[in-house]
């Protein structure tokens, strides 16, 4: 049988130092997308998965389309592994890899800490109007004016899984006050950090800013829309580093442009790329391209890991802590 692995991101071609010899050592031959541009951003579509991915033991994932029509041809040909070089797999469709005895790997714990720096780049910019200030003096204005403070103001954080805890320990020695909503909540950390847990509507409506890190699910699909917003103070802002989808972007920007609320920060989108969207239009939001779990550390980080995970399970080992779907342990080790 074929020992190949597709590293379908594109770009992980320039750091392949960081999972090539994890993958080559155990005798794998790695395969890219045949594009010639390394440096582009655009995903394998579903037609490409299907010529490609088909031969295949494993894939080091980014966030193409994972379909069932795409696992279900993949697998047959001998696909066991989906291993994604992130911490969401949304792009995967979990119960069409379940039915077809392939495990799904993630990479927890190794974004966190990028996610929260980048969130917090967006609040302090927000807050001490780095955008208008820049855009002024390049004017040839001087806006020498008061801005905002973070001491003192209360930071929401909706979800508060890796990431929002990550955000939590860099609010406290801005001196914030942090409430939290969470479905599972770690109460001993929350102790330990004087975070207090409250209900959603509550947590908007305290909130100076609310920041959100939660998945993309049936549940939180549209969770921040017209009916949220309006919970919120018009002087409060909000920050989207989780998921697109999460926010409902039409409302956002009819609670923007009516003050409803005072500025946002994004960046991930209910499409991606996102092409043209009225709020991009606005001055009183920041936007960055998705690029929030990315950082030189982080992206090596997400890289070996599932490198890692292909290689232990294609021995015969079960790395728990990195498999989304357990539930297809034993038809995976069934497979032949």
């Amino acid at each position: 049988m074929s020992r190949r692995v597709l590293v379908a991101p594109t770009p992980l071609r320039e750091i392949e130092f960081t999972y090539g010899p994890i993958l080559r050592g155990a005798g794998y031959t790695i395969e890219y997308p045949p594009r010639d541009n390394l440096l582009t951003e655009q995903q394998m579509s579903v037609k490409e998965l299907l010529t490609q991915l088909p031969g295949c033991l494993a894939t080091l994932a980014g966030s193409e389309p994972y379909t069932r029509e795409v696992i279900a041809k993949a697998a047959a040909a001998g696909l066991k592994v989906i291993a994604r070089a992130g911490v969401g797999y949304d792009a995967v469709d979990l119960q069409a890899a379940t039915d077809c005895g392939v495990a799904v790997c993630f990479a927890p714990g190794t974004n966190q800490d990028a996610v929260a720096e980048h969130a917090f780049m967006l609040l302090l910019a927000l807050t001490r109007k780095l955008r208008e200030q820049d855009t002024e003096i390049r004017a040839g204005m001087w806006p020498r004016r008061a801005v905002g403070n973070l001491r003192g103001k209360t930071l929401g954080l909706v979800g508060m899984g890796r990431i929002g805890k990550a955000v939590a320990k860099r609010a406290i020695p801005f001196n914030m006050n942090v409430i939290a909503t969470e479905i599972a909540p770690d109460h001993e950390f929350m102790k330990a950090h004087n975070v207090t847990l409250v209900p959603l509507d509550e947590l908007l409506k305290q909130s100076d800013i609310v920041t959100l890190h939660v998945p993309k699910t049936p549940l939180t699909k549209n969770l921040i829309n017209k009916d949220t917003l309006a919970l919120m103070k018009p002087t409060a802002f909000v920050i989207n580093t989780s998921r697109g989808g999460v926010v409902h972007e039409k409302d956002l920007y009819d609670a923007l442009t009516t003050n409803k609320i005072a500025a946002a920060g994004l960046d991930v989108y209910e499409t991606e790329p996102p092409g043209a969207n009225p709020l991009f239009t606005l001055d009183n939001i920041i936007l960055t391209a998705h690029t929030a779990g990315v950082d030189q550390q982080s992206r090596q980080d997400m890289a070996r890991l599932p490198a890692n995970a292909i290689v232990k399970l294609l021995a015969g080992e079960w790395p728990a802590d990195w498999i989304v779907n357990p539930q297809v342990k034993e038809r995976f080790f069934s497979r032949a």
